[in-house]
């Protein structure tokens, strides 16, 4: 599992993700911070990543696309600031990882974590 993260995940999350034994690249290091999220959806998809973001742009995008990829994990509410985030998205990555590979949006936020399968 690869993932491309926006830039508006913490950009410690890289380190703790390759802990975890999931590859993380930041945008930044492939790309201009002020690129417009098609640039980025559609790196992500020549490169088999699957996006990581706080927004819901990506997911908007998919819906207006039809497509079924990339993948997108939006990440909802305080979670992204909780100790155990980097845990709790692990987890929701890892139970949901054969649906992210044929293509789905996983929102997860403070309570749960919710799947739908691409095209939208």
């Amino acid at each position: 599992m690869k993932l491309l993260l926006d830039m508006n995940i913490p950009l410690r999350y890289a380190a703790l993700f390759a802990s975890k034994g999931i590859t993380a690249l930041r945008w930044s290091d492939v790309g201009s911070i002020n690129a417009a999220d098609v640039e980025i959806m559609e790196y992500a998809r020549a490169n088999d990543f699957i996006v990581m973001t706080c927004d819901l742009d990506f997911s908007a995008i998919l819906s207006a696309t039809h497509d079924i990829s990339p993948s997108v994990v939006q990440i909802r509410g305080s979670v992204i600031y909780a100790d155990k985030a980097v845990d709790i998205i692990v987890a929701a990555l890892l139970q949901s990882a054969d649906d992210l590979k044929r293509g789905a949006i996983l929102s997860i936020d403070d309570k749960n974590a919710r799947l739908r399968l691409l095209p939208l």
